[in-house]
């Protein structure tokens, strides 16, 4: 990591808009608790943190984007918000998922654990020798809860790191199936 690095990460996989600002060793977090409008809250959220650190977008070095697992609308905003970004700055976007957040500083073998809908959570392994399991989801296990403000921290920590690394275009990360399914009735016959 760059020692002056500057750096916006963001989270919307939860009920939550959440947002770190890294300015070099020190860290400025935001989290405003929402279950709907993220999508029109974000962008002036984002603003407003700039803003109040004096800092400009351009002044940025890259953009983190927390990738899932969680909300499926909700991965899909930040996911397109941090690639939209990035393409119009001309800064990398990074992709950092919720099991790398949580097993950010944690001593290995760790599990790391994502509250699922339905009774479920997600789950993957971060082992001794540095591998990982794939993410499962099982039922609803209680693991450490980490606060979204040391997520979307941890977040920010972790994309610093991988800036200047070869890395792809953030994606989202889902270990389910969107609940939405294509609807029963045929399509709508087009006239010429």
């Amino acid at each position: 990591m760059q020692p002056k690095v500057k750096l916006l990460a963001f989270d919307t996989s939860a009920a939550h808009c959440a947002a770190a600002l890294l300015l070099g060793d020190r860290i400025v977090t935001r989290v405003d608790k929402m279950a709907k409008g993220q999508a029109e809250h974000l962008m002036p959220m984002l603003e407003k943190m700039l803003h109040d650190e004096g800092i400009n977008w351009c002044d940025l070095d890259g953009i983190g984007v927390s990738v899932g697992p969680g909300n499926f609308t909700g991965i899909r905003i930040a996911v397109s918000a941090a690639r939209g970004l990035a393409l119009g700055l001309g800064k990398p976007a990074i992709g950092v998922n919720g099991f790398e957040a949580r097993a950010l500083g944690q001593e290995r073998p760790f599990t790391a654990t994502i509250p699922a809908p339905r009774g479920q959570s997600y789950q993957q392994t971060f082992n001794i020798d540095g591998m990982t399991t794939d993410p499962v989801q099982v039922p609803l296990e209680a693991g450490p809860q980490t606060a979204a403000a040391d997520l979307i921290a941890a977040t920010a920590k972790i994309a610093a790191s991988k800036l200047g690394a070869d890395t792809t275009r953030p994606t989202p990360l889902y270990i389910r199936s969107a609940d939405a399914a294509p609807p029963r009735d045929p399509a709508p016959l087009l006239l010429p």
